[in-house]
């Protein structure tokens, strides 16, 4: 578990990174990512509170439905506990495959971000196993899908889809 010397350690050390990126026009997301590859910040929740507690406004959040997945009980409400603060958005689906045939729940996702006016960006992550670094980084250790190409495309003609539905 993390320790408080390194909460705040942590928070320190952002609000210096902040007060650089903003010289320079650049925003820090924070991303909560699940247990199996940090202890750190795993929850909207968690993220929510760092950002609060350094207060830069070059500090925010961004969530990715890969994770939330994993560590929330809710889509939903993992968004809109990130709120005004969401920076940026990843949509993968919950085996990081093409969005829409997994078990995401995205009229829950994108409910949400409706409800909190989320306009910036909504990423598809296309992970697959020819892009040796990256598939041993994200431990793809088989196809999800025939492409990351088909990854994009796919993904994209599911969520335009579920865009206008909600």
């Amino acid at each position: 578990m993390r320790t408080k010397e390194e909460w705040n350690y942590c928070k320190e050390s952002l609000l210096k990174a902040a007060e650089y990126a903003e010289k320079k026009g650049v925003v820090l997301a924070l991303e909560p990512v699940n247990r199996y590859e940090t202890y750190f910040l795993n929850t909207a929740e968690d993220t929510l509170k760092m950002v609060e507690e350094i207060a830069h406004p070059n500090i925010r959040i961004h969530l990715d439905t890969y994770h939330l997945n994993i560590e929330e009980e809710s889509f939903y409400q993992s968004i809109k506990t990130a709120g005004k603060y969401l920076y940026h958005f990843h949509v993968c689906e919950n085996n990081r495959g093409i969005p829409g045939t997994g078990h995401v729940q995205w009229q829950e996702v994108y409910k949400a971000l409706k409800e909190i006016n989320y306009d910036r960006w909504a990423v598809i992550e296309s992970f697959v196993p020819a892009i040796e670094e990256v598939a041993r980084m994200t431990a793809i250790w088989r196809k999800v899908a025939s492409s990351a190409d088909a990854i994009a495309r796919d993904g994209l003609k599911f969520l335009k889809q579920i865009e206008v539905s909600v």
